[in-house]
Order: structure tokens, then sequence, then C-alpha cells
């Protein structure tokens, strides 16, 4: 677990390509395969026949190595209210025990997935290419599920969390 020092989208960071991502923000998304988890924000939908999601992940991260070995994740967007959860899984904050602790999982075919969680995809691993200091990993989607949204989802931009949307 990395817990960082300094704010990696401060306006003294020497590195504008990192500036200028951390200004575009996303949604926080939590993906979980066999004994690993990691929250992504830089994630894609390719609608399609069949459809895909694509993902930058960290080269050195447990779950593209999870990934490799499992071929299949769950991924869930989170909500405002998951966001000790989102720093435990992106190693910024402590998690005695494990981030899995922090939370209620249950066991699918793809992984684990977010008890709380409403909406989520099940995917499979289908390829991956290094692009820059990140994976892009293209995964099929096998299932997704759509849930009630009660409330605002976790957004992240320039290194803070922040409510996204009133979660229509």
């Amino acid at each position: 677990m990395t817990i960082h020092t300094t704010h990696p989208f401060a306006d003294g960071e020497p590195d504008d390509v990192r500036r200028f991502r951390g200004r575009l923000g996303g949604a926080v998304t939590l993906w979980t395969s066999e004994g690993a988890g990691l929250t992504v924000s830089s994630v894609m939908v390719a609608n399609g026949d069949p459809p895909h999601l694509l993902a930058l992940l960290d080269p050195d991260s447990d779950l593209l190595e999870a990934l490799r070995v499992w071929s299949c994740a769950v991924v869930a967007p989170l909500s405002w209210t998951d966001r000790d959860l989102a720093e435990a899984f992106a190693g910024t904050a402590p998690a005695p025990g494990g981030a899995f602790r922090m939370a209620e999982f249950v066991d699918t075919s793809h992984g684990p997935r977010l008890a709380s969680a409403s909406t989520y995809a099940e995917v499979e691993l289908v390829a991956e290419v290094e692009v820059g200091w990140s994976v892009l990993v293209t995964c099929r989607i096998d299932q997704v599920v759509i849930g009630d949204e009660d409330g605002p989802m976790l957004g992240h931009r320039r290194g803070r969390f922040f409510r996204l949307g009133s979660g229509s």
C-alpha cells in the first residue's frame, strides 16, 4: 500500500499531463477480482455486440495480476458514502486487515462483489496493452445489473473525491 505525502495534482506538480488528467475527473469504480481490488476512474464503456469495458490500470497493482490469473472481475460504481472504502482500495488510507474487511462482499463467478452495490458489471479480460505508464485492459461485459441509485455517486477530480450527480 502507498500512502502519498504530497498532492499529485497540486499546482506545483511538474507533470502537466498528470495535472490535465486530474482536471478531467470521472466516476469512481471499484474493480474486484479474486483476492484483489482497486478503485479506477479511467473507465470507458464501448457498447456493441458484445459490449466492452475499457480501463487504465496500474501495471504494478494486485488487481491487474489477479485479472491476468482469473480473467474476470466485478466492476461497481461507488456511491458518495463509499469514500473511505475507495481510499482503502486506492491504497491512500490504512485498512487494517485489508480493504475487503471494510465492507460486506458477495462471492460471484467473476469475483467478490460489493454487497451494497445495486449497479455492477461482471467482466472478462480479453486484451491488454501497455499505454504510457498504465495498462489498458479491454474486458467483455458478461452481465450488467442496474439497480436503484438513491444518492450521489462518487467522483474523483484533481486528487479529491466529490459528489457526482444526484443518483438518477
